[in-house]
């Protein structure tokens, strides 16, 4: 049975988290969820703006645009590959892979908290 350290489980989680993050929300990776959602922008009852997401074409293309806008969902995937990562790729390639979307997950929650 495999062990894992608290600060390799630490790194890993947060590493899970930013790849989440990254897929389901972030600009810079709007190009995978294009061909599967629609994001558009509208004012709610309070004036604020909003983004209603709805999903393009036929069932795969739904189902995809499904998981990709499931915070929940994508982390499940999210957690899967960076596990897969860690225990299938080389030390040289993993950790440095791990290591920059941990501090980015850190440094994320650590913004939430002073934007409040």
């Amino acid at each position: 049975m495999w062990t894992l350290d608290g600060i390799t489980f630490l790194l890993l989680f947060l590493a899970a988290y930013r790849l989440t993050r990254l897929i389901v929300f972030d600009d810079i990776t709007s190009f995978i969820r294009k061909p599967f959602i629609e994001e558009k922008f509208e004012l709610n009852d309070k004036g604020m703006l909003v983004a209603v997401i709805e999903q393009k074409g036929g069932a795969f293309h739904r189902f995809m645009g499904k998981l990709l806008s499931c915070y929940w969902c994508t982390g499940v995937w999210a957690s899967a590959a960076v596990v897969l990562l860690y225990l299938v790729v080389p030390d040289v390639v993993s950790t440095p892979l791990i290591w920059i979307l941990a501090i980015a997950g850190a440094a994320g929650i650590l913004e939430s908290f002073v934007k409040g």
